[in-house]
């Protein structure tokens, strides 16, 4: 099998894929899964752990250099950590990372670290208990503080911190956060409010210009010149170089031109971008006895139809589905 580099027809190399292993969450983020969703894809069409591994396998043939194991709340799937030893194990594969809530990362941290995960994100949105439970419906803060301290002590490294920034809810908490990301050596990336559905759309959007002067003015920070990662977060860090803070602007400043990824959602479903409907079906292809040099012409195929940008700033009520439904 050929192993020639992803590439769009705007030219961007596709290197990135974000695998979605289960549409469920512990918690109901304000921006992310309405109270009361209950339209969850069922276990029996999620793919199963030789079809995820099938799959991504060829994709790193083709290429792919980086997985983000993603959710809803990834470790709420069963046996995820034989999963990322699975995946780990991919010839290629240079990094297997995760993105949690973090609620259950206590009891499973020491078992993802030995199975090859590298990384985390960890989604946390305040320091306030009280408003951390408007934000995610139940009194979270505690088990998700418990848990990022589990990681760090079983060695993750980086990790970082992703705050959505909404006005009038927690955007007079971001210097605090600052100050406790500096503090642990967590790295704070501040993420602005995308219009997807109806829970998007209500999110409270803030543009982080303002805020990222703020931040200047308080902590002294100076443009960061390395990158950091594979994502589109532009960094700055302090005076002394030991901490850096991260601005996701898909709104206000957005990354499209560079954009690297697309999203498997955990029926083999891949989303070619957020803010756009194109999509292609892997599931049926699994699932119906196709072969490997079909799933990769299947693939390339898929790349072909990526979009060149999304329509949030244009067409904020086009996307319904929500966040969870398409992989964080």
């Amino acid at each position: 099998m050929s192993s020639s580099i992803l590439q769009d027809r705007f030219g961007r190399s596709i290197d990135y894929v974000r695998l979605s292993v289960t549409d469920r969450c512990d918690l109901r983020c304000s921006y992310c899964m309405p109270k009361g969703f209950r339209g969850y894809q069922e276990p029996k069409d999620w793919l199963n752990f030789d079809e995820i591994e099938r799959l991504l396998g060829i994709f790193v043939r083709l290429g792919t250099r980086r997985v983000r194991l993603t959710g809803g709340e990834p470790l709420l799937r069963r046996n995820l950590p034989e999963l990322a030893g699975r995946l780990s194990r991919l010839p290629g594969l240079r990094d297997l990372s995760l993105s949690t809530n973090a609620t259950q990362l206590g009891r499973h941290a020491v078992a993802l670290r030995a199975a090859g995960v590298a990384r985390i994100n960890v989604s946390l949105d305040t320091l306030d208990r009280a408003c951390m439970e408007t934000i995610t419906g139940r009194d979270s803060l505690q088990p998700i503080l418990d848990g990022l301290m589990a990681g760090k002590a079983a060695g993750f490294d980086p990790i970082k911190i992703n705050m959505v920034a909404m006005r009038g809810v927690n955007d007079d908490q971001i210097e605090a956060m600052a100050a406790f990301c500096i503090e642990q050596h967590f790295m704070l990336r501040l993420i602005e409010a995308m219009p997807m559905g109806s829970t998007g759309r209500n999110a409270q959007y803030m543009p982080l210009g303002d805020v990222r002067e703020r931040l200047i003015e308080t902590f002294g920070l100076v443009p960061q010149a390395a990158e950091l990662g594979g994502g589109p977060a532009r960094y700055m860090s302090t005076p002394d170089g030991q901490a850096s803070i991260g601005f996701i602007t898909p709104m206000s400043q957005h990354f499209c031109a560079t954009c690297n990824r697309v999203r498997l959602s955990v029926d083999g479903t891949l989303y070619l971008c957020l803010g756009q409907e194109e999509k292609f079906a892997f599931g049926p292809m699994l699932r119906g006895g196709a072969s490997d040099t079909e799933l990769e012409a299947a693939i390339r195929e898929a790349i072909e139809r990526k979009p060149q940008q999304h329509d949030f700033t244009t067409q904020p009520d086009r996307i319904i589905r929500f966040m969870a439904q398409t992989g964080g």
